[in-house]
């Protein structure tokens, strides 16, 4: 699918279906901006040949764009410039985030995108030229400007989300140590890893955008650009805040178990050593080739029987009472 919007050098803003007739992407009217944005992934030829026909983009770019899968970069073309982003997305129910890659070509007062997957970015900025023309009047390089800004925010809110969900996390630790959160918190540390390697890529990219000197970037949207790089820069010191605290998360839930372990050992231990004397007790009189010194008559009585009940009950209470007066326990 393939949808355009145009600004004429009036200021008039149109949805277009096909490329106005008279338009020149070489020698373009003041004012005039075309954004085309195509995001057909099953015919991929029809693309190539409109790219190639309409704008004759170096066979190179465009086969970037349609056919390989790239870190975000910048190529400069000298008359226009290929860009590979990557966008990023945050499914809540599933805790997965998708990073669907977004190919632009910036021109003097033109831009094209090309995107085989939903990218939110693309979708927000669309929306917001459509309801305020004010986005379209600062040229295409500035649109580009709010695509990479846009793309930022979407960061940011899925870093939130992640860290908001990790301290939910570390709070369940303390009171459900169970093996699902380990397995979570080292889903999430995978998760911010790959953030982070996007992430380091295009601040690099953005940073170009910032300080190199391309024909189609006018020298007063360059501090936009920069303005977007020290945000990135920003993100990126954020995702190793989020990954310093999983780490942390991670050696607390292994010390909180390993401390539940040992406080199981040591009831263990206790109930063992409390009941060892009345193990010895029973163990000691039922040997059958003991001989007892007094007459069987006393030894077999029930007094004698009382005597050593209440010594297998007095004994381990004052095992138990000792303990406790030791801070053992």
């Amino acid at each position: 699918m393939m949808r355009m919007m145009y600004v004429d050098d009036s200021g008039q803003v149109e949805l277009l279906t096909e490329i106005p007739p008279g338009w020149d992407k070489d020698s373009p009217k003041k004012g005039e901006l075309l954004w085309i944005d195509l995001n057909q992934a099953e015919n991929k030829a029809s693309v190539e040949q409109f790219l190639t026909r309409q704008f004759n983009f170096h066979p190179l770019a465009i086969d970037d764009a349609l056919n390989e899968e790239h870190l975000p970069k910048v190529d400069d073309w000298e008359t226009y410039l290929y860009i590979a982003l990557q966008d990023l997305t945050f499914d809540a129910a599933a805790v997965t985030v998708t990073m669907p890659e977004l190919d632009l070509f910036l021109g003097q007062q033109y831009l094209v995108t090309y995107h085989p997957e939903t990218v939110t970015a693309v979708d927000r900025v669309w929306q917001l030229c459509q309801r305020n023309s004010r986005w379209l009047q600062h040229g295409a390089d500035h649109l580009l400007y709010r695509l990479i800004d846009e793309m930022v925010n979407n960061y940011t809110a899925v870093l939130d989300q992640l860290e908001s969900r990790i301290l939910q996390l570390e709070t369940q630790i303390f009171t459900q140590p169970a093996s699902p959160l380990l397995e979570n918190m080292t889903h999430y540390k995978r998760t911010v890893l790959e953030i982070r390697r996007i992430v380091a890529p295009q601040r690099e990219v953005v940073n170009k955008l910032a300080r190199e000197p391309f024909l189609v970037i006018g020298d007063q949207d360059q501090v936009y650009f920069r303005d977007v790089y020290d945000h990135m820069v920003r993100l990126y010191n954020d995702s190793d805040s989020v990954r310093d605290l999983l780490t942390g998360n991670m050696e607390l839930y292994l010390s909180v178990v390993n401390n539940r372990m040992n406080d199981i050992m040591k009831t263990l231990t206790i109930i063992t050593t409390l009941f060892m004397p009345l193990t010895f007790i029973t163990g000691f009189f039922g040997m059958n080739f003991f001989q007892a010194v007094l007459p069987s008559e006393v030894w077999t009585g029930p007094q004698v029987l009382v005597l050593t009940l209440a010594v297998m009950v007095l004994l381990p209470l004052g095992m138990f009472y000792w303990m406790r007066r030791r801070a053992w326990m």
